[in-house]
């Protein structure tokens, strides 16, 4: 779906570059190192199970005995994907049947069935009838993520079964000892920060499965191995951005409607069968081949799809009326309520695309788009202050409908810092200070959603505090929200993110009627792990491959930070300490042959700032502060590739 994607592409870049580094910090890593997984313990018994624990890791190869109707609950330890198998060593009885069904949260454990992939009921068991052998899963019926399984036994006589396990299945591209071979990493100081790090990343992983495989929502018709998910298929053979991005963006734009340059709602076979067009999915799908651009320097690619890009943003743009902005006539959108008219996230986001798609103009020296791009960008801002900003509330408004509604969407104020809407500094601060005050125990409410908690807004909510200056609610809402709660609450998965859930606490969703359906390993939650990279480490992409780059830390309240990922061009890294909130010294390696700046926060203190290129290939840059404390930032610009050290003294 697109909005894995968003995420997806900033997550594929830190995790599996190209220039293979060594694995720090594998202990986070949550990927296994082996195909072959088996429970990690028994959370439940009924009835008569003899030797339940036989079938975990490391217990030996005995045999568990069910006898009559019995079942046992089986944990995993963490959330995992793939196709089950069993031996059965013996059976007492003529017609005897193992049942196998799984579930992500604890909640959903059910003598019935699965947890559910549908706006009713629950998903059925899996039945084996049984003789001594072994038996497995076929291919339409691996599970894609659950962290319990049950296996039941509902006849008479008795059944021995020894070897359960699992073949993981996610990540198929991938060799079994590659799964875990991260060439990107995060540490800190703060354990909480590092978790939900990996824990972003493993999410990411359990999000891919081969597209010849699996069965699945069927209330869009009948979708499996046997479906024509996509052309062409090998979107898996290798899990970087320069085969899965690129591949999933062309069955997208192999689907643009001809005539009107939309692109679809979601990728085959969902697109066709949804039937659907999303303002704000179509303008994603644009920014997407923005970021695959950025992060791999594919100038070929881009240049062979400007023209199908210049298509679908022109869509776009004719959708603007009188007022300056894009008039919404499609409801849809990542499930939110009340999509439509004059919005402001779907402007906002047009005119982020904007901005974006006039870097690409510029890589491919395309000069006949800038004027009218600049221009219509200009008018988009300038109505988005007008006829959308609420003073009182220091937020905009959903809409310039009348009535005026009294909706401020946290998906369009957040958006608005985003894509720099906003008119000063000082209304990005307005704006998270608002926003702040609307937090909940549990995490920002997207009251656009009802009583919605989205991971997924709440993740461009984090990257709002970091631009609006507010480091500390950045990391604020990383710890409570993604650690506290998403991570340690015991009906979760204590591994990868849920989809979203109630402002009260509760694994309810507002936009699905079935709670087991929500899904707990949902790429669209996983915004923190790009975040605290890109900003809390500061390495930042500017252009193609990172030929530029910007190095530019904001440690909050840390001591102690490290970073580091790879891309065409070579490795990026950056290791920071502070000293009683003072940036003391911040290292950054950036490959040879390429450019780019550094840009620290003003210290608190007067002092002298040194900029050093360590092999001493550079000359030094000293830079005095005369006045610590003020707001804003120190740049130094026009630094080369290689190794930097960036130290500061207070005076």
């Amino acid at each position: 779906m697109i909005h894995f994607r968003v995420w997806a592409t900033a997550v594929q870049a830190i995790l599996f570059g190209h220039q293979a580094l060594a694995v720090p910090y594998s202990e986070y890593i949550l990927a296994p190192q082996s195909r072959t997984i088996r429970p990690a313990s028994v959370y439940n018994v009924n009835g008569t199970v003899n030797n339940a624990e036989a079938l975990t890791e490391g217990a030996g190869g005995s045999s568990a005995s069910f006898e009559g109707a019995s079942a046992v609950t089986y944990d995993f330890g963490l959330n995992t994907a793939g196709i089950v198998s069993f031996t059965v060593d013996s059976t007492s009885g003529s017609d005897e049947y193992i049942g196998v069904s799984f579930t992500e949260s604890s909640l959903w454990i059910n003598s019935e069935g699965c947890d559910a992939s549908q706006d009713a009921g629950l998903d059925e068991a899996l039945w084996f009838q049984v003789s001594t052998g072994t038996f497995s899963a076929d291919k339409d019926h691996q599970r894609g993520g659950f962290r319990y399984m049950n296996v039941y036994h509902n006849t008479t006589g008795s059944v021995g079964i020894s070897s359960l396990s699992i073949q993981f299945t996610a990540v198929p591209q991938l060799q079994e000892d590659q799964m875990a071979n991260y060439t990107g990493y995060f540490h800190s100081n703060d354990d909480k920060l590092n978790r939900v790090w990996y824990a972003g990343a493993y999410t990411n992983q359990l999000c891919t499965i081969d597209p010849t495989a699996g069965d699945s929502l069927i209330s869009l018709g009948q979708i499996s191995s046997r479906s024509n998910v996509s052309e062409p298929l090998p979107w898996y053979v290798n899990y970087t951005i320069s085969n899965t991005i690129r591949d999933s963006l062309n069955s997208l734009l192999d689907d643009q409607d001809p005539v009107t340059g939309q692109l679809p709602y979601a990728g085959r076979p969902f697109g066709q069968r949804l039937g659907s067009f999303s303002f704000t999915y179509h303008l994603y799908s644009l920014i997407d081949i923005a970021d695959y651009y950025l992060y791999t320097g594919n100038l070929t690619y881009l240049s062979e799809n400007w023209n199908r890009f210049k298509f679908g943003l022109n869509y776009s743009l004719s959708t603007i009326d009188d007022s300056g902005l894009m008039n919404v006539t499609s409801s849809a959108d990542w499930l939110r309520f009340g999509m439509g008219g004059h919005n402001i996230e779907a402007n906002s986001i047009l005119y982020y695309t904007l901005n974006r798609a006039l870097t690409l103009a510029s890589a491919l020296n395309d000069a006949s788009v800038a004027s009218n791009w600049t221009s219509t960008a200009s008018t988009i801002k300038s109505a988005i202050q007008s006829r959308l900003w609420d003073s009182p509330s220091s937020l905009f408004r959903d809409n310039d409908t009348l009535p005026l509604t009294t909706l401020h969407p946290q998906d369009g104020n957040v958006w608005a810092i985003l894509a720099n809407t906003t008119d000063s500094p000082s209304q990005n601060s307005a704006i998270s200070d608002a926003l702040y005050a609307r937090w909940t125990p549990y995490g920002p409410p997207a009251i656009e959603a009802a009583d919605a908690i989205s991971p997924f807004i709440s993740g461009f909510e984090i990257q709002a505090h970091f631009l609006a200056g507010r480091t500390d609610r950045a990391l604020q809402l990383i710890r409570y929200m993604w650690a506290d709660f998403m991570l340690d609450d015991p009906r979760m998965t204590n591994s990868t993110f849920i989809e979203g859930y109630s402002s009260s606490g509760e694994l309810h969703y507002a936009p699905y009627k079935n709670d087991p359906r929500i899904s707990h390993a949902h790429g669209w939650a996983t915004g923190p792990t790009s975040a605290l990279t890109f900003y809390v480490a500061g390495l930042t992409i500017v252009d193609g491959g990172g030929s530029t780059w910007r190095m530019a830390p904001n440690p909050g309240d840390l001591t102690d930070v490290e970073a580091g990922f790879s891309t065409t061009l070579g490795a990026f890294s950056a290791k920071l300490q502070t000293t009683d909130g003072v940036l003391t010294n911040y290292n950054f390696s950036t490959p040879q042959g390429t450019k780019g700046s550094v840009s620290v926060l003003y210290p608190s203190c007067a002092g002298k700032m040194m900029v050093e290129e360590t092999s001493g290939r550079c000359p030094t840059q000293t830079v005095d502060v005369e006045d610590g404390g003020q707001e804003g930032r120190i740049e130094v610009q026009g630094l080369d590739g290689g190794d930097w050290s960036v130290s500061f003294q207070c005076s």
